[in-house]
């Protein structure tokens, strides 16, 4: 990944309906941040305003608490034009999550989106976190673990700059 020309004091991440993985990194990364000490302002949102005011999936926050994580204060939204402007770095999930943000965002912000998974360094040929939504425990339990591993990758990647 190239590296960004700028501290990053503001992470976005996204996914379709933001209410299974944008929100489970969220969760994930804000413990992390805290754990950390990173004056990291964060939050998450959907490219598609499906779900717009619901918490977390139940099953993502039964996994994601299983693991300690804590998804209070978590509501879904869609990405909004702002958010280009506020964020410093914007995250999408999977590809689709890409384009989606490449089209809505100005040309000259483009540089601040990313593949979350870039961060990830124990899943060197994984480019996209795959939609749980449809799957059973075991997406869920992947979802985490992919999530995990980028969390930690972005928090080193976030001291270093």
């Amino acid at each position: 990944m190239k590296d960004l020309n700028h501290a990053i004091n503001s992470v976005l991440f996204v996914c379709l309906g933001n209410i299974c993985r944008s929100p489970t990194a969220h969760a994930v990364f804000r413990q992390k941040a805290i754990a950390a000490k990173l004056p990291t302002k964060y939050d998450s949102a959907g490219t598609a305003n499906y779900h717009s005011g619901a918490t977390p999936d139940k099953r993502s926050r039964k996994h994601g608490e299983s693991r300690g994580y804590d998804f209070s204060n978590l509501y879904a939204r869609s990405v909004n034009d702002n958010d280009f402007e506020d964020y410093d770095l914007i995250l999408a999930m999977d590809s689709a999550n890409y384009q989606d943000l490449i089209q809505q965002c100005p040309h000259y912000y483009h540089d601040k989106i990313k593949y979350f998974l870039d961060f990830a360094t124990d899943f060197p040929t994984v480019q996209e976190v795959p939609d749980p939504y449809y799957g059973g425990d075991k997406g869920f339990e992947y979802v985490l673990d992919l999530v995990e591993n980028a969390c930690d990758g972005l928090i080193t990647y976030i001291e270093s700059h």
